[in-house]
């Protein structure tokens, strides 16, 4: 076997953009190897996302120079970095709802007979994918039907499929059992045995620290350090994303009194076939974590609690009373909310405003004879805005044109502008 060819693969000189008035990136010089592993990490709104787009194709700096192989570039588009052997995972899944798993992982580079897809070559292709990867997904399935833990899988087997020499991969991890992200990090560094480029972005530190091979962390659009994975720990990291120690940003979480009262109670819970006979208590103060692969009824146990599906059998009672959650409606009502596991399809109206997204459940309280006050309501929003650190250009942004990060801390807005009992996340 040869050997993978090795010196920069990707340089970025004096890279900056800018979204509005937002400055997402400032003066990035960056040197990524060839055939190593390359970790971004970074808070919410650092900049790893913009990052990574950008040597993708998907955004185009504003200043600054971007070099592949020693040559300047300038991509246009996405397909202009897939033409040079490099392409991106995205953060949120891009899969064509509407078509099956195998044609999604083939879109675009199928074989074809005077037009025809050769549907036989494409089982054989994907089958060997499957082998490949270790990566098992039905391939007639519609990716609209997929969990969201398998479209991210799905778009795995898709940039692999494309044979690129390059992958930036945008929290690939982020929906997977802790087997499955196993799986995929052996796929990894089997893909950088064989000469490929992996840029890792994840706000999982431990596991970058084990996967790369150098680490470079970013803050407020500016590139902190870069060192090797070797010499970092967790501490050291979290440090360097937020500028203060850890232990003045992250105090040890004391539990709550032995004498707290129960505020949410659990008993019986069921919904055949995932959950029967789920029961906990959950007390003022405390944070109870909800483990299981997936598959175990995690969801459907925090979608019951509100009111997403329902119920067959048990019961929810809040301070005691007993709850008949019907709808998110009650739940809300009642002071339970929750924070989807698809921030996209279940909790956003991308195409809205920040400030419309936030108030959504609130228009009774922010309205009076049944008209909007705009400047109550945009002075009550624009104070969680500041609070959450939730950077955009105004609270008029549509919620679509925001990172991840800020499109979460939209909905900790949303749930924020009232004072919930228990949050479900």
């Amino acid at each position: 076997m040869s050997t993978p060819a090795t010196g920069p693969h990707i340089e970025l000189r004096d890279v900056s953009k800018r979204f509005g008035d937002v400055q997402a990136l400032s003066g990035i010089d960056l040197t990524i190897e060839r055939g190593s592993i390359h970790g971004l990490v970074g808070e919410n709104g650092a900049g790893k996302s913009t990052l990574g787009k950008i040597i993708a194709g998907i955004h185009r700096p504003d200043g600054g120079e971007l070099r592949v192989d020693g040559r300047s570039v300038s991509y246009r588009s996405a397909r202009e970095a897939l033409a040079h052997g490099i392409t991106m995972i995205a953060q949120e899944p891009t899969l064509v709802p509407l078509r099956s798993v195998q044609e999604n992982v083939f879109l675009g580079i199928e074989e074809n007979t005077a037009g025809v897809v050769n549907q036989r070559v494409l089982s054989r292709r994907y089958s060997e994918l499957v082998r490949e990867s270790a990566i098992e997904l039905p391939p007639g399935q519609l990716a609209r039907t997929l969990r969201v833990a398998d479209q991210q899988k799905a778009e795995i087997l898709r940039a692999i499929a494309r044979k690129v020499s390059l992958i930036v991969m945008d929290e690939p991890s982020s929906a997977l059992t802790r087997d499955e992200s196993q799986r995929l990090f052996d796929l990894i560094r089997g893909l950088r045995a064989k000469g490929t480029t992996i840029v890792y972005v994840s706000h999982l530190l431990s596991e970058v620290i084990d996967l790369a091979d150098t680490v470079t962390v970013l803050r407020d659009g500016r590139l902190i350090r870069t060192a090797p994975a070797e010499n970092e720990t967790p501490e050291r990291l979290v440090s360097a994303m937020l500028g203060r120690s850890i232990d003045v940003t992250f105090p040890e979480k004391k539990p709550p009194p032995a004498d707290a009262p129960v505020v949410l109670s659990v008993q019986g819970l069921s919904r055949p076939p995932a959950v029967q006979g789920v029961s906990f208590d959950i007390r003022a103060g405390e944070i109870v974590g909800l483990a299981g692969v997936i598959g175990s009824g995690r969801s459907e146990v925090a979608r019951g609690i509100f009111g997403a599906d329902r119920l067959a059998g048990g019961e929810v009672k809040l301070d005691g009373v007993r709850l008949r959650l019907r709808s998110p409606r009650e739940a809300i009502r009642n002071g339970i909310v929750m924070l989807p596991e698809d921030r996209k399809s279940q909790g956003l109206l991308l195409l809205r405003p920040i400030v419309d997204n936030v108030t959504l459940p609130y228009l009774d309280d922010v309205s009076q004879v049944g008209v909007i006050r705009r400047r109550a309501e945009r002075r009550q929003v624009g104070q969680l805005v500041k609070r959450l650190d939730l950077r955009a250009k105004s609270d008029r942004a549509r919620a679509g044109t925001l990172s991840g990060g800020n499109q979460q801390k939209v909905l900790f807005a949303r749930w924020l502008f009232q004072s919930p009992r228990v949050l479900v996340a």
